[in-house]
């Protein structure tokens, strides 16, 4: 269990990374997720765009601290490794994506 607990943190941050694209990870797009806010917490206008600007950097940050570690990790890392890594990363981002779209039937 604490494994994959450890498994799940490693890419906690790599796949945020992901989170305002034109569809985050979980298969939800930004824009529906911006109105889900708007409508919830009865946003303003003006709150909305500051929202989406927080977002748009905020995602900056997380790509950058993404590519940061990507490549730090390449170096760790021998090319088998890498691959292995990789397809973890690609099952994990299938599974949330299934999970995602389970829980919005």
């Amino acid at each position: 269990m604490q494994k994959r607990w450890l498994f799940a943190t490693f890419l906690a941050v790599p796949l945020a990374a992901f989170a305002y694209t034109g569809e985050n990870d979980y298969g939800q797009p930004v824009d529906h997720k911006l109105e889900s806010l708007t409508q919830l917490l009865q946003l303003t206008p003006e709150q909305k765009t500051k929202l989406e600007a927080i977002f748009r950097e905020q995602h900056e940050k997380f790509r950058a601290i993404h590519e940061e570690s990507h490549s730090r990790i390449k170096q760790v890392l021998n090319p088998e490794q890498m691959r292995k890594m990789d397809e973890l990363r690609k099952q994990h981002k299938e599974r949330m994506q299934e999970d995602a779209q389970k829980s919005a039937r």
